[in-house]
């Protein structure tokens, strides 16, 4: 039981914690209170945040209690972003929002009706002023600075507002309210989670242990899976959009996707990666990963579909075969039916910057009604049944 808690875990802390917690509970015949919280700053889950999740639901499967805290009150103050500078903070209304978007995504990992969801404006809305200083009391200024993100705006003389510093010592103080025994998040987290520790025992309370695990790469394989950086697969992604991203990781990150996205037994992740090591072609691993991932968020039937997408898509050198998402010619803005390849594409592919879309063009990456358009200025008709590939995964037909 241990050995499959312990798996992939990247920091554990204590190092004998987990299994102290453990047979502590054992001898008082109750459930472990393993805690995870989070700000709700943006709306969608993505499999970095499923990582943590994936643990979560292994101490769940074994009896225990998972409490999941919305950070409705420190989502309003803003979570230093460890960028060198501070978050902005949200407005009530949006924190609600993307609280209740969260809440229902989680059901695709973990078991919402035997989690517990509490909102920590709950505690944290009713402590007088009074009682906040005490709480500051309890930690130095000294101890906040070992905060990676703090330390360095300090050194390179970058602003560091109070409410920073007050963060984490509130998120801390979280811990304390629901007497938690472990605290979960990722590695970017360790601070935060040991303030917890911290704070419980300057309460006279049990230390909760922290473990953290590691951070899943994003599509692009070197900064963390982010939707600000737009390099996520998300949980509510459509499965062809699930299989497309997979299929575009970089090689270096496909071991790292066997390890952390997939729910393979650890013999297959084994053999998997025994046949990356040998040499075996690597989109026959990315084809296997993708269709293990869309098993998990949706079902068998769709892996099997999107794999036929992918492969008819893009796989398939026959142009017409393609399927491509009708565009309403009068949507577009133009002058007088005509615009130029540039304007058009980027109309189309409205996530891709205007230099970014020129470079595209001149690379050879645009193709209409089959052809190949290497100009960006080349005056466009804009007619019915015109169709026009983007990049790899652009598909469009004008009506």
């Amino acid at each position: 039981m241990i050995q499959i808690l312990q798996e992939n875990v990247a920091i554990t802390l204590p190092e004998n914690g987990l299994e102290e917690k453990l047979e502590q509970a054992g001898k008082e015949n109750r459930k472990l209170i393993i805690k995870l919280g989070f700000d709700p700053t943006a709306p969608d889950l993505h499999l970095g945040h499923a990582v943590v999740l994936k643990k979560l639901r292994q101490f769940q499967d074994l009896g225990h209690q998972i409490i999941i805290v919305v950070g409705s009150f420190t989502a309003r103050i803003g979570d230093p972003t460890g960028k060198n500078k501070a978050r902005k903070p949200l407005s009530a209304e949006q924190v609600e929002h993307n609280a209740q978007t969260y809440i229902t995504q989680l059901s695709k990992v973990i078991d919402v009706e035997k989690t517990k969801i509490l909102f920590n404006s709950d505690w944290l809305n009713i402590l007088n002023f009074s009682e906040v200083i005490q709480l500051l009391s309890k930690v130095t200024v000294a101890q906040l600075m070992h905060r990676n993100d703090f330390n360095k705006r300090f050194t390179e003389n970058t602003p560091i507002a109070l409410h920073e510093l007050v963060y984490p010592v509130l998120q801390g103080f979280d811990s304390v309210q629901i007497a938690c025994d472990i605290e979960m998040g990722g590695t970017d987290q360790l601070f935060n989670c040991t303030m917890g520790r911290q704070l419980q025992e300057a309460h006279q309370m049990p230390a909760q242990i922290v473990m953290c695990m590691p951070l899943l790469k994003g599509l692009d394989g070197k900064e963390k899976m982010s939707k600000s950086l737009n390099n996520t697969i998300g949980l509510s992604d459509t499965p062809n959009e699930m299989f497309g991203k997979v299929m575009s990781i970089p090689d270096s990150l496909i071991s790292e996707f066997i390890d952390l996205t997939t729910d393979f037994t650890p013999e297959e992740k084994a053999k998997l990666q025994s046949k990356i090591e040998k040499g075996t072609n690597p989109m026959i691993i990315k084809k296997l990963v993708a269709k293990n991932i869309i098993c998990q968020y949706h079902n068998e039937a769709s892996a099997e579909n999107a794999e036929q997408f992918f492969v008819n898509q893009f796989q398939n050198k026959n142009f017409e075969e393609k399927i491509f998402d009708p565009v309403l010619i009068d949507s577009l803005i133009h002058n007088g039916g005509k615009a130029t390849l540039l304007e058009l594409c980027h109309q189309l592919k409205g996530d891709l910057s205007k230099s970014a879309v020129r470079r595209l063009i001149e690379n050879g990456g645009i193709q209409v009604d089959n052809t190949k358009v290497t100009d960006p200025d080349k005056d466009m008709e804009l007619r019915v049944n015109t169709k026009i590939r983007i990049g790899k995964r652009g598909f469009f037909e004008l009506i």
